[in-house]
């Protein structure tokens, strides 16, 4: 942490607990006492910020909050759109994240840009109540395995885990080496080296019930062949393509599905009807039954067969149950 950062980090702390004790600032910050009270000094004597040491609340407070804003820290300068921006940004990815994962690590950015802000007729608190992020499934995970994920991908070092597998309904002990975690249809999914099954796998964060960080280091996967793995199948189901998918739009659902991206490889035109002719490949479908079952009778299976027998075995057993 640069010495700028960690100016910004102690004046920031107190304007966003209002109250802390030197022992906190130590442990987050990572100094040492002496470092601390030489940040503490420039604070005071070069920027004229007013905190003081509270012996009854027992930590570093400021003693005139309102001035808080006035106080004109080094390095960080934006226009007022730049900042309302970050506003934005800000708020969309915490709107997004309904799993309550990321959440309590941005906070201290929520807390920067609101001082940066904090002058500006146009307020965050404003700006965040006028928009709205609406996630329909997302899942409940674990905070505390999401941080051991990040360490394990930002050091290169291996994860043991547990993990639970929806389809099967069964746990199993894994070494997985992370490559790079995916936010995909509202939750959070890592993908990984598995030492168990010595292939490329996909683990949905929320199936993690234990993850510990290893000392060993993690297998490393070239980017090239973690696109060739899982850029090729249809959502989140990874593996060499098998089929191709073939689907046929009506005119009226056309209108919609020939903007939306299904597949990084997908191939669309419209024919003499105005009917929409999709074509991508795949490997595994259940995902992809999903999605063709939500147009109904808007869509017509053109190929594979086997495709279309699961669409039509699907419908069959959905039409039993009424």
């Amino acid at each position: 942490m640069s010495d700028l950062e960690r100016l910004h980090r102690i004046k920031y702390m107190i304007q966003q607990r209002k109250c802390v004790p030197r022992e906190d600032f130590l442990s987050e910050l990572e100094i040492s006492p002496a470092t601390f009270k030489r940040d503490l000094e420039y604070l005071r004597s070069r920027l004229k910020a007013s905190i003081v040491y509270d012996r009854f609340m027992g930590g570093y407070r400021f003693e005139n909050p309102d001035q808080v804003d006035k106080i004109e820290m080094p390095g960080l300068w934006f226009s007022e759109k730049e900042a309302t921006a970050l506003v934005l940004m800000q708020h969309l990815l915490s709107s997004l994240d309904q799993g309550g994962l990321i959440g309590p690590h941005i906070e201290p950015l929520t807390a920067i840009i609101d001082g940066i802000l904090g002058q500006s007729e146009t307020t965050t608190k404003e700006l965040r109540k006028r928009i709205k992020v609406v996630g329909m499934g997302s899942r409940k995970n674990s905070i505390e395995n999401f941080s051991e994920i990040g360490a394990a991908l930002l050091k290169r070092n291996r994860l043991d885990i547990s993990y639970y597998s929806k389809g099967k309904d069964e746990v199993t002990e894994r070494e997985i080496s992370p490559q790079r975690l995916i936010y995909y249809r509202e939750n959070w999914y890592l993908d990984a080296y598995c030492h168990l099954r010595h292939d490329l796998r996909s683990f949905a964060v929320d199936g993690i019930r234990k993850a510990t960080l290893s000392n060993k280091k993690a297998e490393e996967v070239s980017d090239k062949q973690c696109q060739e793995h899982f850029a090729q199948s249809y959502g989140i189901f990874s593996g060499k393509a098998t089929q191709r998918a073939k689907l046929r739009f009506t005119p009226e659902h056309a209108r919609w599905v020939a903007g939306e991206h299904w597949h990084g490889q997908q191939v669309g035109s419209f024919d003499k009807e105005g009917y929409y002719v999709l074509e991508f490949d795949y490997n595994q479908d259940p995902e992809l039954i999903m999605d063709i079952l939500k147009h109904g009778s808007g869509v017509e299976v053109i190929s594979p067969d086997s495709l279309k027998k699961k669409l039509a075995s699907e419908l069959k057993r959905t039409l039993a149950q009424y």
